[in-house]
């Protein structure tokens, strides 16, 4: 495993939702292709939207210009 994978790993296990918007908004940004790269937006997207986290709005704007939302 990668450290991503084990910070990811541990942040769902104390259901700290904060950190996974960083976490997957960090892993999407790693990817290594564009479905992938969605798939972690995704994630960060729905645990902003549910924290009320500002990030949302951006990650959203970044799903949309791929045509994912």
């Amino acid at each position: 495993m990668t450290p991503l994978q084990d910070r990811l790993l541990a942040a769902h296990a104390r259901d700290d939702r904060a950190a996974l918007v960083g976490l997957y908004t960090e892993a999407a940004d790693a990817a290594p292709d564009l479905n992938a790269a969605c798939f972690y937006l995704t994630h960060a997207y729905i645990y902003a939207l549910e924290k009320g986290d500002p990030a949302a709005e951006q990650l959203y704007h970044r799903l949309k210009a791929q045509g994912r939302v």
